[in-house]
């Protein structure tokens, strides 16, 4: 019974950050246009991690294109502004992005 517990909490824990914020991203509309690993109407998410990996600065710029929207690093199509995102949900939300694999 232990060996099941541990194995199910060890789980848990590396299963984490893929659905850390998920709820919230899907709370504030982000899954209707992307997904975790395919493009929908926007990039995958772990597309975005990949493209902005290792950069310092993109944490900030990604919260700061949830709130405001954006367009031309992913093709055509804008990103629209999200008012109904806060600046602490936009940088909860960028850094979960940011930590997909």
């Amino acid at each position: 019974m232990k060996r099941a517990m541990l194995a199910l909490s060890t789980l848990c824990v590396i299963a984490a950050p893929a659905w850390a914020d998920q709820a919230l991203a899907t709370s504030r509309n982000c899954m209707a246009c992307h997904a975790l690993d395919k493009k929908v109407v926007g990039p995958a998410y772990k597309e975005v991690a990949v493209k902005y990996k290792g950069d310092k600065t993109a944490a900030d710029r990604l919260a700061l294109k949830i709130m405001k929207g954006g367009a031309g690093v992913w093709g055509p199509v804008p990103m629209p502004a999200n008012a109904q995102v806060t600046e602490a949900e936009s940088k909860k939300l960028a850094a979960w992005v940011l930590s997909l694999k």
